[in-house]
């Protein structure tokens, strides 16, 4: 296992300006973390190569290995051109991850808010969707990158549906970024979901939420679930999620990749993302 950290966790200070990616992987580097996720959130890959030499340069130097480039994606679109310009914007983005010395990228597929995120409309439109996965997956064989899809945006949340997608499309080099967290989203228990996924996980992250039952929207910073639960995020430890029950299923399934803490609660993040990442080494190494 190697732990790292996701640098969306510290998103608010690279939009601030206080920060810059490279900042971000030194502070990775000098609170234990062996490898950093690249998230471009406040700053931009694409079209800046200068920068994706930094990053891998800076990595590097630290210590570090970049394991994962997460962009996001979305197939469904409103025509067929809409929907091939998607295509090639991502397959573009598989040649930033490569640029970056990274293995693994996950895209996003498509979302939709809970109301519309049907079981009747994946049916739907999962021909397109496993269409649109495979021939990312098909261009980035030859760059030595692994795809996947996160549990993320409602509409291919649920477990089951995460594993219907990396079933059908059915490449090596497509698998599951698996969010221990995004489950709850769904009003899916994290244990039970990641002990279904783990097989098909490429990459995990480590995140965590406050939840709350379904009720009046009031306190700063909670949104709904699809079942009207209420998520806050929370600093890896501190929130409802059983962190010591997912780590057992991951272990209990083989898992022995790259784990990723993210961090997207209220607190300052530096905070937030450091204990974060004490908390996921002490469960990984007592559990």
């Amino acid at each position: 296992m190697k732990l790292g950290l996701s640098t969306y966790s510290v998103h608010r200070l690279l939009q601030s300006g206080e920060w810059t990616v490279l900042d971000a992987i030194d502070w990775t580097a000098e609170h234990g973390g062996e490898h950093v996720e690249i998230v471009p959130i406040g700053f931009t890959v694409r079209g800046y190569p200068e920068l994706a030499d930094a990053i891998r340069e800076r990595t590097a130097r630290r210590g570090l290995e970049v394991s994962n480039y997460a962009i996001g994606a979305q197939f469904l679109q409103p025509d067929e051109a809409s929907f091939e310009r998607e295509i090639e914007r991502v397959m573009a983005e598989v040649e930033v991850a490569h640029s970056l010395g990274a293995k693994l990228m996950r895209h996003d597929v498509a979302s939709l808010p809970p109301a519309e995120a049907t079981i009747a409309r994946f049916d739907e439109v999962f021909p397109l969707l496993v269409q649109a996965c495979a021939r990312v997956a098909d261009h980035a064989v030859q760059f030595g990158v692994t795809t996947s899809v996160e549990n993320h945006g409602y509409f291919i949340q649920a477990s089951d549906r995460v594993h219907r997608l990396v079933d059908a499309v059915n490449r090596p080099n497509f698998r599951t970024t698996l969010d221990v967290g995004n489950f709850l989203c769904v009003d899916e228990e994290p244990a039970a979901a990641v002990r279904k996924n783990t097989a098909i996980a490429s990459m995990v992250h480590l995140k965590d939420f406050y939840r709350r039952r379904p009720g009046p929207t009031v306190e700063k910073g909670f949104f709904s679930t699809a079942g009207g639960y209420r998520l806050r995020g929370a600093i890896l430890g501190h929130g409802d999620l059983d962190l010591a029950a997912v780590v057992r299923e991951l272990k209990t399934g083989g898992y022995d990749g790259y784990l990723s803490v993210e961090f997207e609660g209220m607190e300052p993040e530096r905070e937030g993302a450091g204990i974060g990442l004490k908390n996921a080494r002490l469960a990984w190494d007592e559990v």
